[in-house]
């Protein structure tokens, strides 16, 4: 019982044919240098060939506004239906991979495929992370994103939620605290 988990829409395919969009909660980080993802993908689903054939994909980060769409990209098969018509959701050339990114989302991960794992009911697609991009309105004066702002959503046991507010940051539990300065 791991949670919760993210939703993305992962967008694939090179061409306006192909494009496709598959919901997936089964994804994380597996490495910093050089940056790796991962996504899980039955083998089953209409994406998982258009995956193996052109090699690349892009994580669309999810939002409270794009749960709707999130849910029904995932329930959906695109193998008889254009999803990103069907959702409202607009494609855009990506920066490095052939795989459209969706310009509603407020952060694309643009990946290429490395290696895939056969696991049984679903196969790893081992990534490395080549290009990011953020919309400007989610990031913050320090220069982060903004996660409350742009109102993430993860999944848990059949359930979205919005990911809410901040409680710590790394390190804070060692941090020292800074001594008074005595008056004289």
């Amino acid at each position: 019982m791991l949670y919760p988990l993210p939703a993305v829409m992962v967008s694939c395919g090179h061409t306006p044919q192909d494009h496709n969009i598959i919901t997936i909660a089964w994804t994380g980080v597996v490495n910093t240098d050089p940056p790796m993802v991962y996504i899980s993908v039955r083998p089953h689903r209409h994406s998982f060939e258009i995956l193996k054939k052109t090699g690349d994909f892009v994580i669309n980060l999810t939002t409270k506004a794009l749960a709707r769409a999130t849910d029904w990209n995932g329930v959906k098969s695109g193998k008889d239906i254009d999803k990103a018509s069907a959702t409202n959701l607009t494609y855009s050339k990506a920066t490095e991979v052939g795989s459209p990114v969706i310009e509603e989302s407020p952060v694309n991960i643009e990946c290429r495929i490395k290696d895939i794992i056969p696991l049984g009911t679903h196969h790893m697609f081992l990534a490395e992370v080549v290009a990011v991009l953020a919309d400007e309105k989610y990031i913050n004066q320090n220069g982060k994103f903004d996660m409350k702002k742009a109102g993430l959503i993860a999944y848990v046991h059949g359930n979205y939620y919005e990911l809410g507010n901040l409680i710590g940051h790394f390190g804070f539990s060692v941090k020292k605290k800074k001594k008074k300065k005595k008056k004289s």
